[in-house]
């Protein structure tokens, strides 16, 4: 029998209407096919360069600085959206609510200090600042891409989609060779 205890049924309800708001990024990441294909290629480096150093940085840290392997499995998915975070870090041997509250805050952190980093590194492009913004801070900067912009949206739909698929598929891997 199902647990129906209050929390998880307002969890399930959350994560479906996450869901719903992730097929919803789909219509203005429509708009902007063509110039997906033409920055095909940067994208995927820079999915590679925010993945692969969100997770192995996290981990190495917190390794280094004498956490547990347990703490390292929980802390080394937090770029990902929240249900695939809490999945990777089960799999990894993490505390999946751990790894809950470190998502949030991560996407916290980068919605309030992305304005002031891209201004300081003078990155004016909006589909440049949404796809950073989806690849560090998840849903939170999605959802602050989309009140700047459509486009911006946009590409923060796609980051956090991407980014999510790409640490689903390799932080096991990356994590038990590096980090373990």
């Amino acid at each position: 029998m199902a647990d129906l205890t209050p929390v998880r049924i307002f969890a399930q309800f959350v994560h479906f209407l996450l869901g719903l708001a992730t097929v919803a990024l789909a219509i203005p990441l429509a708009r902007q096919l063509p110039r997906l294909r033409r920055w095909f290629v940067p994208l995927c480096c820079a999915l590679a360069a925010g993945c692969l150093t969100s997770m192995l940085s996290a981990a190495l840290l917190t390794k280094v600085l004498g956490g547990s392997v347990q703490l390292v499995g929980s802390i080394a998915p937090k770029a990902a959206t929240t249900p695939i975070a809490m999945a990777v870090s089960e799999q990894l041997g993490g505390l999946p609510a751990l790894t809950a509250v470190l998502v949030i805050t991560t996407g916290i952190i980068g919605a309030v200090s992305a304005r002031l980093l891209f201004n300081t590194m003078h990155i004016e492009s909006h589909a440049v600042r949404g796809f950073a913004l989806g690849v560090a801070s998840h849903g939170i900067g999605t959802a602050r891409a989309l009140q700047v912009s459509a486009e911006m949206g946009a590409f923060a739909g796609l980051g956090m989609g991407l980014n999510g698929i790409t640490t689903a598929l390799l932080s096991p891997w990356l994590i038990r060779q590096f980090v373990f």
